[in-house]
């Protein structure tokens, strides 16, 4: 594109170097012109081959000029760089490329190019004289006082002495320099003029034809010549006024319709001197014809018969200008008629003849070129006349002069009078007298055959190809108000239709219609530009795409609107004009803005996708990056595009990521397949394929109306990242339990259940097992990578089982308690001598002490120092576990807040859940271990670390000689009942000790309180009433006791409160004979040894 862009401003710059030498070579600028040997007019003289620079200095020094000295003088310094005649030492040309040098070098010398001839033809070192003006403002100013090299900007009017040219015809000579390559794909589709006559030739021959409509309404004067000596030096002026500065035509003209056309003549840049030509030519060709109308002349037939060579500087323009007043009969009357010819075309080759032999007049002799022209002309009316002013149209004959109304000649010239309406300096404005101007050139409808659609037709066309030149939004605004004044096929009249179906043209095999030659290619640019919309109305994107896209240097919404409503009504009117059918206008609009959403996202895709493949990312794999950057597309698409599309498409942001969703997914499906194990690449995919996952469908849904976000969400052909990363992160997660559950068994195998300090109390394997269960936690969230439920179910259950592990392990070698307590004594009473008589017989009960049987069935007990630590231990976990549930599931609902809801719903449900539902299993059985060890400690203590002071002397022989409160701190209430109930044969009890036995219940009750620092007092209390009810029962008489036994066991319920085993050990206890008599009758109680 660049190397197009090089080529077509080279070959500008030559085009406007060899205008500007024509124009000083042919003018008076140079007193005489001597043509190089074998050269008879400039025309046999390559221009290209003429030195700027020699001219220059021969029209500043007044002198003659030798074309052959020019042209050797061109081919001498061709191979050198251009001098600007300074004497400074201090500049010097560089031979090699600037892009080469440096200080110092650094790299190994460029390549020596190859030795080619040096193109005569296009010179490298020597710009044009056009190129030098534009490189001025970059290098030096205009008001520099060095010496330079005399410009075509240096040369002032009022050097020359030629009346003839003033400022304007220079104006008009210069070359205006407009950047069509803008526009150079928005061409009408209009066939070309055979003879090849020029936009000038038509915008001259517009603006005569424009006098001639002028001159019918009377408007037409012929301008004074003093006015032209004012006007000398305004060239000058004029090229250095400001944008910002107003005409001075605009508020020094004339008023009225004089003023108003020489307004119209600045606008088209027509020279003064063509101007009075014209006007004289055709006042003169009215005299003599009353009553005729001066727009119904054939105008350039009368110019030709009216205008001299005389009347022109030199032999060169007239021959120009004849040949364009000849070339446009035959575009008019012959090329392209409005009137077909009834006699086989035998008038148009004699017409033909005529314009050939006019032209060849002008290389005859004098006398016989005169004779021959004046002939042809008289021949040249009759056939001419004839043609045009047949009626047509409806017209009466001689009404109309069909001579400029043949399609698509009539159009160019129309189209050339609307370009007055900008103004010359700043094009992307309209002239103040827009409105005036336009209803001027209603007057030169009938002549053109312009209707009402045409005009608005052509109007928007010129406008709308001045805003792709201008980039000005009030140039695009005023083209769609044109645009929607077009009348569409029903509000035409029949007679417009018919004649709007006559204007067809052939261009590339294709038959179109006046509609479609214009409108489709400024539908087909608008396409164009939509189509990639991210590429053309993007913020900046003019910085790195050039000059190919100069209008969206800064994204202005107002721009993109407007340009999407000229496609969508230039659709509107061609499709009408099809004849196809029209459907519904809203759903073809739609259609339309789905496709233009469709071909931009695809190829701004694909755009990125290029950009990604280019890129040297060294960290994240490319599918990563791809994400990222579609993700910044449809956001730029959300934020930029979205509000001006779903203006005409509502559901516009749900296409766009639907389709960049399909498009992604595409690429990734063969990642997603090959994925096997959490890789880097996975890591690194996978976690920006979800992240864009969710950011369309959050989009669809934010975006969607009440009941839709779930049907389109549904369209969507999820990716299934957590599904397929589910799988692999189970897969690590199950290796790393495996590694999790051997660790907490070598942690217990070097248990030594010893205190970390004195201030941690607990074992250092429960803080290994925290340290690893953490850091597989850690690794588990560290796993960048989409996740589901079920892989931090799988988490916690592992967690969970580690636990119960480490559990049952502590619990795995206690003994059981019952081993630790000794035999219930057998029950016995008293000898006779202490008042008890009993028989029984002796095979029913066994005499071996307890304390040989116990100490024959415990021989490996744990010391309670290590069953406290890992009563610590157990307790440390559970405390602790309800930590690190917390911080898990802070983790996961900071790794995906989508699910928090989930989360909150369930927690409504069950309050507990932190609780009771990830380490349900391990909190059961640490509690479990917790209670057996407390149950194992307490009964170690009592029936063994204490069994001979408390089981076996406490309240022996008697109450009063071995109290409680000697024995308080290592008791406890279950070893209490033991000895009340069941203290063997060596332990009585009177009833008078009931006192004595509550004093102590009270001592060990609030030995347990501890003044508010040991157990409730609900708790103790709840213990105490139990053995208070034993002690209580203690204190009745015998024969009470008794008779409470008798109606228990007769099933009549006890009395006192007691069961029927607790009275009779209470009752084996007693020293009394009534006791011992009764226990020996019912229930053949052995007495005791001592």
């Amino acid at each position: 594109m660049e190397e197009e862009n090089a080529v077509e401003l080279l070959q500008r710059f030559r085009r406007d170097r060899r205008v500007l030498l024509d124009f000083i070579l042919s003018g008076s600028l140079i007193k005489k012109v001597v043509m190089p040997p074998g050269a008879v007019t400039l025309d046999d003289v390559d221009l290209d081959q003429v030195s700027v620079d020699h001219v220059l200095n021969c029209a500043k020094k007044g002198g003659m000029l030798e074309l052959s000295e020019a042209i050797r003088d061109y081919h001498d310094s061709t191979g050198l760089p251009q001098m600007n005649s300074t004497s400074s030492a201090d500049e010097f040309f560089l031979v090699t490329d600037p892009a080469f040098s440096g200080s110092p070098p650094r790299r190994a010398p460029p390549p020596i190019p190859a030795s080619t001839p040096i193109s005569v033809a296009a010179p490298v070192y020597a710009p044009s004289p056009v190129a030098s003006l534009s490189s001025v403002a970059k290098s030096e100013s205009f008001n520099s006082e060095e010496e330079r090299e005399l410009t075509v900007d240096d040369i002032e009017i009022d050097d020359f002495e030629d009346d003839d040219l003033d400022a304007e015809e220079f104006a008009s000579a210069r070359v205006v320099r407009r950047n069509t390559n803008d526009a150079s794909d928005l061409v009408p589709k209009l066939p070309t003029f055979a003879t090849g006559i020029a936009d000038d030739d038509i915008r001259e021959t517009a603006y005569e034809v424009l006098l001639a409509c002028a001159g019918a309404a009377g408007g037409l004067i012929v301008p004074s010549k003093e006015k032209k000596k004012d006007k000398k030096s305004r060239l000058m002026r004029k090229l250095g006024r400001s944008k910002t500065q107003t005409l001075a035509s605009q508020s020094d003209r004339a008023p009225g319709m004089a003023g108003l056309l020489e307004t119209m003549r600045a606008q088209m840049e027509i020279s003064e001197s063509m101007d009075i030509r014209t006007r004289k030519g055709l006042l003169n060709a009215l005299t003599g014809k009353v009553g005729k109308r001066m727009d119904t002349l054939l105008i350039p037939l009368e110019l030709l018969c009216c205008i001299s060579r005389t009347e022109f500087s030199d032999k060169k323009a007239y021959i120009r200008w004849q040949k364009r007043q000849l070339y446009m009969l035959e575009e008019g009357l012959i090329n392209h008629p409005v009137v077909g010819f009834s006699e086989s075309g035998r008038k148009g080759s004699e017409l033909r003849i005529l314009l050939a032999k006019i032209e060849e007049s002008e290389f005859r002799e004098s006398s016989a070129g005169e004779v021959q022209r004046t002939e042809c002309l008289r021949s040249l009316r009759e056939i001419a006349v004839s043609l045009a002013e047949r009626s047509t149209r409806g017209d009466l004959t001689g009404e109309v002069c069909h001579w400029a109304d043949g399609y698509p000649l009539n159009v160019k010239l129309y189209e050339k009078l609307l370009l007055s309406v900008f103004d010359i300096l700043d094009e992307g404005k309209l002239t103040e007298e827009v409105e005036e101007i336009l209803e001027l050139l209603k007057s030169t409808w009938r002549v053109l055959g312009i209707t009402e659609t045409i005009h608005y037709t052509c109007y928007t066309w010129v406008l709308f190809r001045q805003f792709v030149i201008t980039r000005e939004l009030g140039v695009l605004q005023h083209a769609i108000e044109q645009l929607n004044r077009i009348p569409l096929r029903e509000q035409r009249g029949p007679q417009e239709r018919l004649h709007l179906k006559s204007l067809s043209s052939r261009v590339d095999g294709q038959e179109l219609s006046f509609l479609q030659s214009f409108l489709s290619p400024i539908q087909k640019w608008a396409d164009k530009r939509l189509g990639d919309y991210h590429l053309h109305f993007s913020e900046a994107c003019g910085k790195s795409i050039g000059h190919a896209n100069w209008w969206c240097h800064y994204f202005d919404p107002a721009v993109m609107e407007g340009i999407l409503q000229v496609a969508i009504v230039t659709r509107r009117l061609l499709v009408e004009e099809s004849e196809t059918g029209i459907v519904s206008t809203s759903a073809m609009d739609r259609d339309q803005i789905e496709s233009y959403i469709s071909s931009s996202i695809k190829t701004a895709f694909t755009r990125t996708l290029q950009g990604v493949d280019k890129s040297d990312a060294m960290h994240d794999h490319s599918l990563a990056l791809l994400a990222e950057e579609t993700k910044k597309l449809l956001k730029k698409e959300s934020s930029l595009f979205s509000p001006i599309l779903s203006q005409r498409h509502p559901q516009s942001i749900v296409i766009s990521a639907s389709l960049l969703h399909r498009l992604y997914g595409i690429k990734l499906k063969p990642f997603l397949d090959g994925a096997e194990h959490l890789t880097e690449d996975v890591v690194s995919v996978f976690p920006a394929a979800d992240s864009l996952e969710h950011y369309i469908m959050s989009l669809i849904s934010s975006t969607s109306g009440d009941g839709t976000a779930e049907v389109n969400l549904r369209k969507l052909n999820s990716y299934q990242v957590e599904s397929v990363s589910g799988t692999l992160v189970m897969r690590w997660v199950n290796s790393q339990l495996g590694r999790l559950l051997g660790w907490v068994d070598r942690a217990l195998q070097q248990e030594r259940w010893e205190p970390i300090s004195p201030q941690q109390r607990h074992a250092p394997s429960i803080v290994e097992v925290y340290r690893i269960v953490e850091e597989t936690v850690d690794q588990f969230f560290a796993l960048k990578v989409p996740m589901r439920s079920s892989e931090l179910n799988s988490l916690f259950r592992g967690v969970d089982n580690a636990f119960q592990v480490f559990a049952k392990h502590v619990t795995d070698k206690l003994d059981k308690k019952e081993d630790l307590i000794p035999p219930v004594p057998i029950l016995t009473r008293y000898k006779k001598e202490a008042g008890i008589k009993a028989f029984v017989k002796k095979e029913l009960f066994e005499s071996k002490l307890p304390e040989e049987t116990t100490k024959s069935r415990v021989v490996d007990v744990q010391a309670t120092p290590i069953l406290c630590v890992q009563l610590n231990t157990l307790f440390y976990a559970i405390s602790q576990l309800n930590k690190l549930e917390d911080s898990i599931w802070e983790q996961w609902t900071a790794k995906k807040p989508r699910e928090q809801f989930i989360k909150k719903s369930l927690e409504e449900k069950s309050p507990s859940l932190k609780q009771k539902g990830s380490f349900d299993g391990s909190r059961k059985d640490i509690n479990a271990a917790i209670d057996r060890i407390c149950e194992f400690t307490g009964t170690k203590i009592i029936f063994w670390d204490l069994r001979e002071p408390f089981i076996e002397n406490l309240y022996k022989p008697s109450v009063s000689q071995n109290r409680l409160e000697d024995l308080v701190e290592p008791l406890d209430l279950d070893g209490l009942v033991r000895v009340l109930l069941d203290g063997g044969s060596s332990r009585v009890f009177y009833h008078t000790d009931a006192k004595i036995l509550e004093e102590d219940l009270e001592v060990l009750k609030e030995f347990f309180i501890s003044g508010g620092d040991g157990l409730p007092r609900g708790v103790v209390e709840n213990h105490v009433a139990r053995v208070r009810q034993v002690i209580k029962l203690h204190g009745y008489e015998t024969r009470e006791l008794i008779d409470d036994l008798r109606s228990s066991s007769g099933g009549g319920g006890s009395k006192l409160g007691g069961d029927t085993q607790t009275l009779l050990r209470i009752l084996c206890h007693r020293t009394d004979p009534e006791a011992s008599q009764f226990l020996k009758k019912q229930f053949r109680i052995p007495k005791s040894l001592s």
